[in-house]
């Protein structure tokens, strides 16, 4: 084969990273985004989704900041291929609905944007092949969004989410909001904030009141110790939460990782390697199950149901 034939092969069946908008009157639009399509991409097959979702005054490049990553996992091949999408929203909209309707992420990312992707680029409609997740503020959004609607996602995982440890607006301790002034809690549940609209919108406090809704999704939630927000303790706050309900999820408190640096590239991998998991799952494993069995019995002699992994 000619050399520039094999070079023109390589161009078509590598991964592709495209810019888009979309325009929906549910925000301000339009709105950019960028995909990263997989090596053999073709629009009219289904291909599995994940929603990244970037952070607090950061936009779509963060996919690709975050693709040497994600192409290092996919040669390996212990990542499938799937369509990556990230949109730019508003600086600090906190992927949600307004209180005041000015601005309705969570309804466009949920509606419009879902359908583009299925649209445009082969998305999946399944909900068992869609995931979501993101960074600091993205963590936030992803964790709202995929609590709010366990039936559209296999899966969430939140990096460094921007929850504060609280059940309720008022338990909110100036150490966990400092650098978010009143203006901007105001422009996003109210002025004054509604309490009942913080809490309805408060991952932890969704979790809280119906435990039983998220039993069929994937989580898995993260920071650093370090953390210079302190948003290790709103995630700590969560796994609580989430432990407490009997809500399955995966946890990692990251020694010695901050906000940024170093750290961010091998724990996203991490939690890539997670939503494969969540994708395909790798079954009983040959050397605990049988132990498992062994044991039964003497759960069940001290109260402890057959099959419990508490």
């Amino acid at each position: 084969m000619p050399l520039l034939a094999l070079a023109l092969g390589f161009v078509l069946h590598a991964q592709e990273l495209r810019d888009g908008t979309v325009t929906s009157d549910l925000v301000p639009s339009p709105v950019p985004y960028a995909v990263l399509l997989p090596e053999g991409h073709k629009p009219d097959a289904e291909w599995p989704v994940f929603l990244l979702l970037h952070g607090g005054n950061g936009d779509r490049r963060l996919l690709t900041q975050l693709r040497p990553a994600i192409e290092e996992l996919w040669k390996s091949g212990k990542f499938s291929k799937m369509i990556i999408a990230t949109p730019s929203v508003t600086a600090r909209c906190f992927y949600m609905d307004f209180r005041d309707g000015s601005e309705k992420w969570e309804s466009f990312l949920t509606g419009p944007f879902l359908r583009h992707l299925e649209q445009q680029y082969g998305a999946s409609k399944n909900p068992q092949n869609r995931m979501i997740g993101g960074i600091s503020m993205g963590g936030m959004g992803s964790l709202r969004i995929a609590f709010k609607h366990p039936q559209l996602f296999r899966a969430v995982a939140a990096m460094e989410p921007g929850i504060e440890p609280a059940l309720r607006w008022n338990e909110i301790q100036p150490r966990h909001r400092f650098w978010r002034s009143d203006a901007l809690f105001e422009a996003a549940y109210g002025k004054p904030v509604d309490p009942d609209y913080w809490a309805a919108n408060n991952p932890a406090s969704i979790a809280k009141a119906a435990p039983e809704k998220l039993q069929s999704l994937q989580i898995y939630i993260e920071a650093g110790d370090e953390d210079m927000f302190l948003l290790h303790e709103g995630t700590e706050f969560l796994h609580r939460i989430l432990w407490d309900g009997g809500v399955q999820h995966e946890y990692h408190l990251v020694r010695g990782a901050d906000h940024l640096g170093r750290t961010i590239r091998p724990r996203f991998q991490e939690s890539l390697l997670f939503l494969e998991r969540a994708l395909h799952p790798p079954g009983p494993d040959p050397v605990a199950e049988p132990a498992r069995k062994r044991l039964e019995p003497l759960k069940r002699r001290s109260g402890v149901k057959p099959g419990a992994k508490q």
